[in-house]
Parts: C-alpha cells; structure tokens; sequence
C-alpha cells in the first residue's frame, strides 16, 4: 500500500513538474524601462536590441517609459527622430507619462502618435511589473 502511494506521488509530481518546466521555457521574457533622460535612449535601445538577439524566440515585450523634464524632447523631431528607425527596427514601444506631460505643459496633440500615453508612468511600470515584465528605472 505505501509503495501505491509514494508511486503515485512520485507520479503526480513528476507531471506537475513537468508541466511547471514546460510553461517556463513557453514564456516570454518581456522588459519595461523608466527613465528621466532623453539621452539614455540610445544605450537602452541598445540593450534591447542585445536582448532581443539573445532572447531570439524568448524575447517579448520591451517598453521605454519617458517621465520628467525630457518629455518635453519627445515632441521635438531633431531630438526624438534619430531614434525611430532604431524603436520600429527592434519593436520597442516608447511610453509617454502623462502627468509629466501635465505637468511641463507638453502639448499633447505634438506627441508623435507611435508613442503611447499613459495617465500614470510610475505606476504604469509597476502595472507592467505585476504581470512580470523585468524592470528597470534610470
């Protein structure tokens, strides 16, 4: 009767772990990035472009969320657009905050419509980090 048993658990768990194994290699890895500089774009477009490379089938999601002063640079095209062919060429999506719009008086209607806003920058990456993106803030 015990042999059934630890059989059976042996078994199950073995299945269990099996299925647990199996749902972590399906999975995507997927990023999210806040920072406060314009000029840290390129170093973390970079390392989204490594990532994706690595990761290949793995990779994901990778989001830039822009919060601060420098959201005023993004309505700017001689600061923003040398960064496009990069953000479309490895699937980034750039993330505006727009309390921080509110807040330096951002024209909203300037924002290139490729970049999302979101009501909330801060707590749109902990959103993101409930649902497991991989965060960062710079």
């Amino acid at each position: 009767m015990k042999t059934i048993i630890y059989s059976s658990i042996i078994i199950l768990l073995s299945v269990f772990a099996g299925n647990e194994a199996k749902a972590q290699h399906d999975s995507s890895y997927n990023y999210v990035v806040l920072t406060k500089k314009l000029t840290q774009l390129k170093p973390i477009l970079l390392t989204a472009e490594n990532l994706k490379e690595k990761d290949g089938d793995r990779f994901g999601e990778f989001q830039v969320i822009i919060c601060g002063k420098t959201i005023e640079d993004i309505t700017k095209p001689e600061k923003i657009d040398k960064f496009r062919t990069m953000v479309d060429k490895i699937g980034v999506q750039l993330v505006a905050c727009g309390f921080s719009l509110n807040k330096f008086e951002v024209d909203i209607e300037k924002v290139p419509s490729d970049i999302k806003i979101v009501e909330n920058g801060i707590l749109y990456n902990f959103e993101l980090q409930k649902k497991g993106y991989l965060s960062l803030g710079l």
